[in-house]
Order: C-alpha cells, then sequence, then structure tokens
C-alpha cells in the first residue's frame, strides 16, 4: 500500500505542476525525478533509464512518425487538402457533426499520435464557434481514439488477444457495440453542440464530393495501406506516401524546402521525449506489478478487482504495459472467463488511456489547442465515467448471454 501512495504523490505532484506552470513537459520531467527518488532508484540508475528512454525504439520512432505525419500535413495544407476535405464532407453529408466527428475517426485509423493534428485543424474548422477551445480538443482526441478501441492495427489489440488466447474475431464482433456506445457518449455529451447546418446549399454532384473526399485523404489511405498490407512501420508507411504526394501534387523544391523546418515542432518533440522517459521509470519502479497483489484482498468481485487493475495501471504505464502484466494473471485467475473478461478488460483499458499522461495523442493535442493537460481530462471523465458503467453492465450482459448459449448457469466471477 505504501507503493500506492507514493505513486498516488507523484501525480498528485504532475497535476500541481500542470495548474502552476501549464508546462506538460517540465511538470512531467518533475513527476519522473520525484518517482525516482520516492522509489529510491538511485541517480545513476534513474540516468540510465532516462538514456535508454531518449534513445529506444518506441522513442525514435514516435519522434520520426510525429514529424513525418507533421510533414505530410503541412504539404496537405499547402495544397488546401485539408479544405478540401471539409467542403467535400459538407457536400456529402451537408452536416457539421458529422465533419467533426466522422473525419477523426477516419484519420484515427492511421496509428500515429501525430495524425491527431490532422483531425486538430479539421475539427477546429467544422465547430467554429459553437464549441470552447477544450470542447474541441475533447472532440479531437475523443473521435480521433475510437478505431484505437476495436481496430487490430493498433499493437494494444494485437497483444492483448494474443496474450488473452482468445478469437480475434469474436473479439471484434463483441467490442463493436462498444464503439457504437462511444460514438453515442462523444455526440451525447459536446458534439450535439454543433449546429447541422454548414450555410451552405445540399450538393447536386454527390459523385465529384466523394472523388474530392479521395483527393483529400488519399495519402491517408496509402499509409494505412501500406502499414496493414506490407507490414511498414508508420513512419516509413507515411514517408512513403509523402514521397508519392511530391510527384502527384507537383511539389517543388521551393515548396518543400519551408516545410522540413516548420514540420519539426521542438516543443511537441521534447513533450515526446519526456513523456517517454515518464513511463520507463514508472515502469521501473515496479508498482504495474505490485498492484494485482495490493488489490486482490478486496471484498469485491474478481472482475471488478481487475477492472479496478487495469484502469489504474493503464492511466499509470499505459495499455500495453498493464496488458502484459494483467491479462495473463486475469485469465489466469478467472478460469473459463472467455471473451467476456477480454472484451471488458481491454475497454477498460482503452478508456483509462484517454486521461493517462502517459499518452502521446494528448500531450499533442492539447499542445495543438494550447490549452493544459487538466482541462482535457476534466472534459473527458464524465465521459469515461459513465462508459464504465454502462461497459459493466454490458460485460454483465455478455457473460449471461454467451453462458446461455453454452446452457451453462452465468458465473460473474
Amino acid at each position: 500500500m505504501t507503493e500506492v501512495i507514493k505513486i498516488l504523490i507523484v501525480f498528485l505532484a504532475i497535476v500541481a505542476g500542470l495548474r502552476l506552470s501549464k508546462s506538460l513537459p517540465i511538470s512531467v520531467l518533475a513527476g519522473a525525478v520525484l518517482a525516482a527518488v520516492l522509489f529510491r532508484l538511485g541517480f545513476l540508475n534513474t540516468l540510465g533509464i532516462a538514456g535508454r528512454a531518449l534513445v529506444s525504439p518506441m522513442t525514435v520512432t514516435t519522434v520520426l512518425a510525429f514529424y513525418s505525419i507533421t510533414f505530410l500535413q503541412r504539404m496537405m495544407e499547402t495544397r488546401g487538402q485539408l479544405d478540401l476535405a471539409q467542403q467535400a464532407l459538407n457536400g456529402i453529408f451537408n452536416n457539421r457533426r458529422v465533419n467533426a466527428s466522422l473525419a477523426p475517426v477516419f484519420i484515427g485509423m492511421l496509428p500515429s499520435a501525430g495524425a491527431v493534428t490532422i483531425c486538430g485543424a479539421i475539427v477546429d474548422k467544422a465547430a467554429g464557434d459553437d464549441l470552447t477551445v477544450e470542447e474541441k480538443t475533447f472532440v479531437t482526441s475523443y473521435f480521433r481514439h475510437i478505431p484505437e478501441a476495436i481496430l487490430p492495427t493498433y499493437s494494444s489489440i494485437l497483444i492483448g488477444v494474443q496474450l488473452s488466447g482468445q478469437p480475434m474475431g469474436s473479439f471484434l464482433l463483441w467490442t463493436l457495440p462498444l464503439v457504437v456506445l462511444l460514438a453515442a457518449l462523444g455526440y451525447g455529451f459536446y458534439l450535439r453542440k454543433i449546429p447541422k447546418e454548414t450555410g451552405q446549399p445540399p450538393s447536386q454532384d454527390k459523385k465529384k464530393d466523394v472523388l474530392d473526399l479521395f483527393k483529400s485523404f488519399w495519402t491517408i489511405l496509402l499509409t494505412i495501406v501500406l502499414i496493414i498490407a506490407f507490414e511498414l512501420p508508420v513512419y516509413a508507411a507515411v514517408a512513403v506516401s509523402a514521397l508519392v504526394n511530391v510527384f502527384v501534387n507537383r511539389f517543388g523544391w521551393e515548396e518543400l524546402r519551408p516545410l522540413f523546418r516548420s514540420a519539426f515542432e521542438l516543443r511537441l518533440i521534447l513533450t515526446t521525449v519526456c513523456v517517454m522517459i515518464f513511463k520507463d521509470i514508472v515502469i521501473a519502479t515496479g508498482i504495474v506489478n505490485i498492484l494485482p497483489g495490493v488489490l486482490s484482498g478486496l471484498p469485491i468481485p474478481a472482475f471488478l478487482t481487475f477492472f479496478i487493475i487495469f484502469f489504474c495501471g493503464t492511466v499509470i504505464s499505459g495499455q500495453q504495459s498493464i496488458n502484459v502484466v494483467g491479462l495473463p494473471l486475469a485469465f489466469a485467475t478467472v478460469p473459463g472467463a472467455g471473451v467476456p473478461l477480454l472484451v471488458y478488460l481491454m475497454a477498460t483499458g482503452y478508456a483509462a488511456m484517454q486521461i493517462s499522461p502517459t499518452h502521446m495523442c494528448l500531450a499533442i493535442v492539447t499542445e495543438y489547442f494550447g490549452v493544459s493537460m487538466g482541462a482535457l481530462v476534466r472534459k473527458t471523465l464524465p465521459v469515461i465515467a459513465v462508459f464504465c458503467l454502462m461497459l459493466t453492465g454490458y460485460y454483465l450482459l455478455l457473460c449471461a448471454l454467451l453462458f446461455a448459449l453454452t446452457w451453462r448457469i452465468p458465473v460473474y466471477h
């Protein structure tokens, strides 16, 4: 329990730092130093962890992916492709709410933190003055991440399903209703505040609008295809798409040269590095391995115990870490739990990631809109709380349904 109190102190310190300085990199780095002191990691050991985090493949590829995505965004802006996408969506749906939600969901199929900035530009235009900056930040982050709850292009999904030993098809099938729920909650809380009307007359040429939408997003589509079909890393897939875009849209060197400089956003890169260092230091404290033992004695059903473990563990160290530690333990503790428990715990981790300081996209989107992490978390928490409550009900219903189909009495673990 002492270790849990220590990690709570670390997170409270980060929150206090954000309120005082509103600088995410400084606050997260200070939290990492405090964690190292409280858990007595030692000066040289901490330096080693930070150094390894700085040059780790995950950090390097994340920075490269972010830079390449930002570069591609600059290319799209130069050719007016984001404006064209907005106009095409208006022509197809003539609904600003669709623009602000569907475009981020589509771009969210691209597993890169940097893609959230493209979403931000579209949401900003679609929402106009009808949402506050904090609400635009939420809508951008929330709808961009809905695909992350289900698409196997994300490593957390692949790792989770593999560790659980459950069929991917069953996981996708029973997670789909939760994706619908996520979209409905996002609409009910914030998206409905955006008027439907675009101020433009209905389109008379839907085929042209569909073609324009493809012209706007073909580089994103190509990137997704390269990732899925050829298993290229994100930064490499985006680089290929950008190179093809040079020839398709006839970019000259004089146009490209300033883009190389403008795509290098130092503050966001520093934020990326600081978050990676913090994550690795928190993992080095061993708190993720300690949590299951601390919470195992709670007088509640096993599935709720694992809900707490996965939610807290994900907020602290990210979903991949808690998947590796928690899923084998969960399925060993609850024999025969099957797909319902996998869906429940994966969705729990997904929900917790939307408020986790280790989530790179949150750092990027708050920097993009110029708001604090605390402001985004305050907008997100009510939605996540309702989702988790309904998720628990869905888990119980799914248990009853699947056990009934196998002619067994439901056991809620």
